[in-house]
């Protein structure tokens, strides 16, 4: 049984995460990651409506501009985790990669090093997430099986890499140049 995970659960390692109302989290700064404290489940849900791009646009450490938001799986910190991610622009659909750097725990560490996109057995077209709609991202994964719904619809499924498994930690979110109310649901322990 999931339960939404409050604020005060959360550990915001970058940008700002505000309560909003009805229980809702949002988003109104060019970048934001949390993770979960102190938990580390297999699955996640992300329930969000998207309120438009962010006043200032920063781009990737990669020099890429995109609109996303998503999920964290296997977060050990930022240099090694799992990201499951519904991009709006430039190019819509979902997306898994993982980023691995061994050794190394921090942005300042590893900066864009390590990513690693994952080719899945299965996906589905998925168009971008329409501003004013309520949408869900949910991510489960049972042992090294991944698979991705948007709004109910299996978009991805494919088996990571042993390399992607190699961490563990909570799971969380990310967005990036996008406003966003949200709530993130996981398992209860």
């Amino acid at each position: 049984m999931s339960a939404p995970i409050s604020l005060s659960s959360l550990d915001v390692t970058e940008g700002e995460l505000r309560s909003g109302p009805e229980g809702h989290l949002t988003v109104d700064g060019p970048r934001m990651r949390a993770v979960l404290k102190g938990a580390t489940p297999s699955s996640a849900e992300l329930r969000f409506t998207v309120l438009g791009p962010t006043v200032r646009q920063v781009a990737l450490a990669s020099g890429e501009q995109r609109q996303q938001v998503g999920l964290k799986l296997r977060a050990l910190d930022g240099c090694n985790l799992v990201y499951v991610m519904w991009r709006i622009t430039p190019k819509p659909g979902v997306v898994v990669n993982y980023k691995r750097n061994p050794g190394q725990h921090s942005s300042r560490e590893c900066g864009n090093g390590g990513y690693t996109t994952v080719r899945p057995a299965r996906r589905a077209s998925v168009d971008a997430p329409a501003p004013g709609t309520p949408h869900t991202l949910r991510a489960l994964l049972e042992g090294s099986t991944l698979r991705v719904w948007a709004d109910g619809q299996l978009a991805w499924e494919g088996v990571l890499p042993e390399e992607a498994l190699a961490s563990d930690g909570p799971v969380g979110l990310r967005s990036d140049n996008v406003r966003v109310a949200l709530q993130l649901f996981s398992p209860v322990p």
